[in-house]
């Protein structure tokens, strides 16, 4: 058996029928690697950009657009500010925003590598959680698209997503009906982004929004990377009768990122492994059901 493509320009090229070449080096993406983690500050910082390094190894991520607002410049200022800090090896430049030193962002056919059993066991599980005739957004990322290829044979399912890869693990004869939403295309996860993604959301009114994150913030709260990915699913959640966060155990040990939504914005946690007391313990002040494997963690 031929191994599964790791990425949307292997998936595409496989579609078409044909290796294209031009067309994987467009859409490929590079994923960002760690740099030398840094514990002082250098007396010689502006008090702007020492201020904007204390902000965001708090936060653990900051974005331009909320980073420009809070010190009250022009995203271009902090542009600038965000690549003389990276340059000094004080930050790690993300799209978009910023992170502290040492940080990595996991590139899309590193993230298809991890956990793949505990991905599957969640697609199981939503196969189960999503009634039939539903209608659900797929949000992007690794998880949904082990979600998407669980839920490739209910041809009783209308979905809507801004996930291409997810879209064509859904595509054939069996399969639901599928509309992608439009956008711009962000990466080799096979995302589209932007306002024309935002407003097709807010024009429709899914029984079920499934929404992955990358990690947890101090509060319990999922949290993400990107910007304008973040924005999606914020629109996800605002059109959706119920979200459901789907997220693998590996991600509870991560946090400081941006938040997405508030804990009480979703009507369940879909995992593989139970979280631990702490994280539990929030999810459960919002009676918000946490759903381990097949049955509902105490």
């Amino acid at each position: 058996m031929a191994p599964a493509p790791a990425s949307l320009a292997e998936i595409l090229i496989l579609a078409a029928g044909r290796a294209d070449a031009g067309l994987a080096c467009v859409i490929a993406e590079c994923t960002f690697s760690s740099m030398t983690r840094r514990s002082a500050q250098p007396p010689d910082l502006a008090p702007r950009q020492a201020a904007l390094l204390r902000l965001v190894g708090d936060r653990g991520f900051g974005t331009v657009e909320n980073l420009a607002g809070h010190f009250g410049v022009s995203s271009q200022t902090i542009r600038r500010d965000i690549i003389a800090l990276t340059e000094r090896g004080l930050l790690q430049r993300f799209h978009g925003g910023a992170g502290p030193a040492g940080a990595v962002r996991l590139g899309h056919a590193e993230k298809l590598g991890r956990q793949p059993d505990a991905k599957a066991r969640i697609g199981a599980m939503v196969v189960h959680e999503i009634p039939q005739g539903a209608s659900i957004f797929l949000d992007v990322g690794t998880t949904i698209e082990a979600i998407a290829a669980a839920l490739a044979g209910r041809r009783d399912l209308r979905v809507f997503t801004n996930n291409m890869i997810a879209a064509l693990r859904l595509a054939g004869a069996d399969g639901p009906q599928v509309r992608i939403l439009g956008g711009v295309l962000r990466g080799s996860d096979g995302s589209l982004v932007g306002g024309e993604t935002v407003r097709e959301l807010g024009g429709i009114a899914p029984d079920f929004a499934l929404i992955a994150c990358s990690g947890f913030d101090a509060r319990g709260a999922p949290t993400d990377f990107d910007g304008e990915k973040i924005a999606v699913k914020r629109a996800a959640i605002a059109a959706a009768r119920r979200s459901l966060l789907v997220a693998d155990s590996s991600k509870f040990s991560r946090n400081a990122l941006e938040r997405i939504a508030p804990i009480d914005a979703f009507a369940a946690l879909l995992t593989d492994t139970p979280p631990d007391g702490t994280l539990l313990a929030r999810w459960r002040q919002f009676d918000v059901r946490v759903v381990a494997g097949t049955a509902t963690a105490a």
